[in-house]
């Protein structure tokens, strides 16, 4: 088995543009450190044989069936009382002050029973976050982050023990104030997840060439950005007429998108938006984007989606256990002969 050039060549432009830089950029670094780019390149060389050498003799072998599936999913429900669940929770913190008065404090639950309401009428959560939170999460739209139960204060899971995934509790007060608190995750440690973020984005594709330079692209998206930005331009009127992505006539939108569905470049950075905000121009294998995050939710999965979910974490689990074992057996055959250097 060999490694052609152009699977070295592609190795290479992928680490590249995960470090959104070009080839040149990526070359002068690794002499910088110390390593030539043909060392580097056989390194690749390697790294890809390893590869494939895995999916012919591990992934190709491994197989789930339907009773592996049907009993993980008996497994999950019979442990779903005795594991520690984990759960990701917004908020919207109403601070209070330690040295208020009666006075201020009922003011400020008023105003976070007033956030708690519109809350519960289905308004945009995110919105609602960096409207009024006092907190300083608001890079994260008030997510907390998935994470055991135990982990977050008592108060906080007695409130959303019973709250389905979705939902706005009771409001809660803490030494800190008042906080509306919202559901979107809840899963088990090692189990599928019962629910899905979908994300809502648009964006505008340029694709360099011999007319426009990866510079030029790059400026011309920034100029876009500003003029969004500024309100001088409709984000949706400059995609349909410069994007040069499919999605280009209808305004860059493309629609709900469950997690994986994009390169891993476009998906990570349009993770870190938050609804409304725009990215700054992003390189991935298709050209540059300028992404627009509209909005987000969560999704219960449905049946088919759960057994899929199911399925392809146990496969991952299986792929793992046959490497280690595969891995073990490579080394426990390998044959070095010590040699004596001549005298």
């Amino acid at each position: 088995m060999r490694v052609e050039e152009s699977a070295i060549d592609q190795a290479e432009q992928s680490i590249a543009l995960q470090n959104q830089i070009d080839l040149p950029e990526l070359h002068r670094r690794i002499e910088k450190e110390g390593q030539t780019v043909s060392q580097f390149r056989a390194q690749l060389a390697d790294e890809v044989l390893l590869q494939r050498l895995r999916e012919r003799d591990v992934d190709s072998r491994v197989k789930v069936s339907e009773q592996d599936v049907d009993q993980y999913l008996h497994d999950q429900q019979a442990l779903s009382t005795t594991l520690d669940a984990e759960i990701n929770l917004a908020q919207v913190l109403v601070a209070v002050p330690e040295n208020a008065t009666p006075a201020q404090v009922q003011t400020l639950k008023e105003r976070a029973q007033m956030v708690l309401q519109k809350a519960r009428q289905g308004d945009n959560f995110a919105a609602l976050v960096h409207q009024y939170s006092d907190a300083s999460d608001l890079g994260t739209d008030g997510q907390l982050g998935l994470r055991p139960a135990s982990r977050y204060p008592e108060l906080f899971v007695k409130a959303t023990q019973q709250i389905p995934v979705g939902e706005v509790a009771e409001l809660v007060r803490s030494p800190a104030g008042f906080h509306v608190l919202k559901v979107i995750d809840k899963v088990r440690p090692g189990l599928a997840a019962m629910t899905v973020t979908q994300s809502h984005a648009r964006h505008i594709l340029l694709i360099p060439g011999p007319n426009l330079t990866e510079a030029q692209a790059r400026q011309k998206l920034l100029d876009f950005r500003a003029q969004v930005l500024s309100k001088q331009a409709d984000f949706a009127t400059l995609a349909r007429e410069y994007s040069k992505d499919g999605s280009a006539a209808q305004g860059g939108d493309l629609g709900w998108a469950n997690p994986g569905m994009f390169v891993p470049e476009f998906e990570a950075t349009m993770n870190r938006l938050a609804p409304g905000e725009i990215s700054e121009p992003l390189l991935s294998r298709f050209g540059l984007h300028l992404i627009q995050l509209l909005e987000r939710r969560q999704v219960a999965l449905t049946p088919q989606q759960q057994r899929d979910e199911a399925r392809a974490l146990l496969r991952q689990k299986k792929i793992e256990e046959t490497y280690r074992t595969w891995a073990q057996g490579i080394r426990g055959r390998a044959y070095v002969e010590m040699r004596e250097p001549p005298l």
